[in-house]
């Protein structure tokens, strides 16, 4: 493999002008797809496979020709302090409103609260029994994303003119919801700081620029595929978000790499068109296996049997794939047009090129640790355990409106509701029973209604609905504690662990669904889920490692130490966003369960970039060790050569992640936070400390293999080993063949005559 990339490397280092014209001519392909392809379909949170999710389409079923689909508005109203909402002027201004909101456009119904109690399909009273609070319920006839700017003002307007007769008026539901956003200003910030990472690193604007350049163009080309693929496959307009972050990562990583090779055999002393050869052929080997151990996370994500997040996940996949492509083709392309610019300021000025030295940070770091390898793995292993222990109180969940930023008025309707009718009115259990089989329909439901009413943990139970052939019917079922709370998840347990015997009895079937269940029932196959992931991503992991390094314990080292960085960032993201440790300091207001996508989120993502450390940093180690360094010495060689590159990397991604921990979303600053403290766990303490110390302690043994398994494993030359004769005696080459012809041409092109093998 490594001949290869070499020849592709020099390939593209000689025809720029192809190679770019040929990511140009992609792009507008793709550009064009997406601007002519339908619009991308809304997104959908089927869930197959868990009982909420049947329970949904047996009530779509059974229920036709409802307005399931459309948009809805919880308009809470709450009298001042010491008032009563049905008072006549508080009673005539949400009237008003009623009135007001009904006659406008796209609106199906309205229901006033003061008529709710005659309403046949209300299932609940909608005053509060102290007569302070009160709701109305609106529901549009198109979604939430289709609603008009008419329909939105009229509602808005409607609310303001009711504020202003005192009421306290807040509005939850979908219609006014305000959509979280994860890009932006932060992906802006993001790039900034990672531009200037990269030019303390490099010391050069050119090295800077050029892989945010590279990055750039590949996710464009990423998210113009998705953008085109979109109706064919059912892609929503969520599905490249995971791909525009991890293919702005990778994409800046891998390029990061093989221009800080380039520069480091230029150093050398060989000329540009062999150096960008080199570089490919050795960095871009690593490169390779890296982007295959993310493609092997992401792709993994579909063992949790979520559509969306198998899409998102193969989505994020193909980013990568672009990301390496690019970094194997246009970087040497973009080196070809100015082979001198990506070097210091210092070196194209004095014409003496320095890259490596002895005694940089890498090496001082690498000695350290070699000197005190014990004491700085039981550090490392000690304090990531510590970290991680707060996983044992790990809470699943999907945040809700009482999550959000007490700014907005989602948050401040959850609240007024919760207030005025009970923390489980925001909660309520849908039951859908199927009575088919029952001998009396009603009967059956009737008892079924008064078992669950029953139940410990149920406050009150709604009139069933039947449906027109009088077979299925739906009530809900208010809990007496909050959705998010682990009674709940105990009463919902309890519900269904019940069933067998009523079934039994009443000779009709039942499920439990809505909000509340669906989220248990999400975090529980998510939780189910995470084992059998983890044990294909890193297994397959460990085999391809093993190839790479041809090494039984240098895999499984970094695989463990992926495990421990990954259990401290999630033990982190417990402490503050469920215990509430340091909470205030990031702007959470609310403690409450992890998002149930949240570890499979961090497991993938954080994998993928963690292997892409153990990659670059472990590769040039494999590499000086192949070409007759000692285990120690080749420790330090790996840290002079690659250190730089993992830190400036890792801090890229740091900067990335952090910046959405200033975003208004819980949820988001949860991402945010978690993939941030993950990244610095897993490249400074990892990668940095345990790796070096553990590589210490084993010496030779680090690069055992048995010969047997030696002789199943396929052969690819990851560390330039057919390559190592050009990287040895680079000025001799030169020499040999300067009176021949120009070693360089007018754009930096090696004119001199090429080997005819390595």
């Amino acid at each position: 493999m490594a001949t290869f990339l070499y020849r592709l490397g020099r390939l593209a280092f000689r025809r720029p002008w192809y190679v770019t014209l040929l990511w140009v001519a992609v792009l507008a392909a793709v550009g064009f797809g997406a601007a002519k392809a339908p619009a991308a379909p809304d997104a959908t949170n089927s869930m197959p496979g868990i009982e909420s999710q049947k329970a949904f389409d047996l009530m779509e079923e059974r229920f036709p020709g409802t307005e399931a689909d459309g948009a809805t508005a919880r308009i809470v109203f709450v009298a001042p302090e010491g008032q009563k909402i049905t008072a006549a002027d508080h009673r005539k201004a949400v009237d008003t409103l009623v009135e007001r909101v009904a006659d406008g456009p796209q609106v199906a119904s309205a229901v006033n609260p003061f008529q709710a109690e005659v309403e046949a399909e209300v299932e609940a009273e909608a005053v509060s029994k102290d007569a302070t609070t009160a709701y109305a319920t609106v529901t549009y006839k198109a979604a939430a994303d289709d609603l008009t700017d008419a329909a939105k003002d009229r509602l808005e307007s409607a609310i303001e003119q009711a504020r202003d007769t005192g009421l306290t008026v807040e509005v939850g539901g979908t219609a006014l919801e305000t959509q979280p956003s994860a890009g932006g200003s932060a992906e802006a910030i993001g790039i900034a700081i990672a531009a200037f990472v990269l030019l303390i690193t490099f010391g050069s604007l050119a090295a800077a620029g050029l892989p945010l350049l590279t990055a750039i163009l590949g996710v464009g080309v990423s998210m113009a595929s998705i953008m085109a693929l979109a109706s064919a496959f059912g892609l929503s307009a969520t599905t490249g978000t995971l791909a525009t972050m991890l293919g702005l990562a990778c994409g800046i990583d891998y390029a990061v790499f093989i221009v800080s090779r380039y520069r480091e055999e230029r150093a050398r002393g060989h000329a540009p068109n062999e150096a960008a050869g080199l570089a490919a052929g050795t960095a871009g080997s690593a490169v390779v296996f890296a982007g295959l151990t993310v493609v092997i996370a992401l792709a993994g994500l579909s063992v949790v049997g979520i559509p969306m997040l198998t899409k998102m996940g193969l989505a994020a996949a193909g980013a990568v794939v672009v990301g390496v492509l690019i970094a194997l083709t246009l970087v040497p392309a973009v080196l070809g047009f100015w082979p001198n610019a990506v070097l210091s300021r210092r070196a194209r000025r004095s014409g003496r090129i320095k890259e490596g030295g002895e005694n940089n940070g890498g090496s001082r770091w690498a000695r350290f640790v070699l000197r005190r390898p014990v004491p700085v793995l039981i550090a490392s292993v000690v304090g990531l355990g510590a970290l991680a222990i707060p996983v044992m109180d790990l809470q699943l969940g999907m945040p809700g409106a009482e999550a959000k930023p007490t700014s907005t008025t989602e948050r401040r309707a959850y609240d007024d509701l919760a207030q005025g009718f009970g923390p489980g009115f925001n909660g309520p259990l849908t039951v859908v029973v199927d009575a088919r089989n029952a001998e009396n329909p009603k009967t059956a439901v009737r008892t079924i209604e008064e078992r669950i009413g029953a139940t410990d943990g149920i406050v009150s139970v709604s009139p069933a609905r039947f449906n027109s052939a009088g077979d299925t019917a739906v009530f809900s079922a208010i809990p007496s504690t909050a959705p998010t709370s682990e009674r709940t998840v105990d009463l919902v347990k309890s519900i269904r662990a019940d069933r067998p015997a009523t079934e039994a009895s009443t000779g009709a079937e039942f499920e439990v669904t809505g909000t509340t269940a669906l989220n248990i029932d999400v975090a529980q196959k998510t939780q189910d889920a995470l084992i059998p992931y983890l044990i294909l991503v890193v297994g397959l992991a460990i085999l391809l490692l093993m190839i790479a390094f041809r090494s039984v314990l240098v895999p499984v080292k970094a695989a463990v130490g992926f495990l421990l960085s990954v259990l401290a960032a999630l033990g982190s993201v417990v402490a503050v966003f469920q215990w509430g440790w340091g909470a205030g300091l990031l702007g959470v207001e609310t403690t409450g369960p992890i998002m149930s996508m949240m570890p499979i989120f961090l497991v993938g993502i954080v994998f993928g970039l963690a292997m892409d450390y153990e990659v670059f940093l472990v590769a040039r180690m494999r590499e000086a060790y192949v070409h007759g360094d000692s285990p120690s010495q080749a420790i330090r060689t790996g840290f002079r050569y690659s250190a730089r590159v993992v830190v400036a990397a890792a801090l890229i991604m740091m900067a990335v992640f952090s910046g959405f921990v200033g975003a208004g979303e819980s949820m988001i600053k949860m991402i945010g936070f978690g993939l941030a403290i993950a990244v610095l766990f897993d490249a400074f303490v990892v990668r940095m400390a345990l790796v070096p110390a553990v590589l210490a302690l084993l010496g030779k043994a680090a690069w055992w293999m048995p010969r047997w398994l030696d002789r199943i494993l396929p052969r690819v030359d990851v560390e330039g080993e057919a390559l190592s004769h050009r990287a040895a005696t680079p000025q001799a080459t030169k020499d040999a063949t300067h009176s021949q012809a120009p070693t360089e041409g007018p754009t930096g092109e090696d004119t001199r005559p090429e080997f005819t093998s390595v």
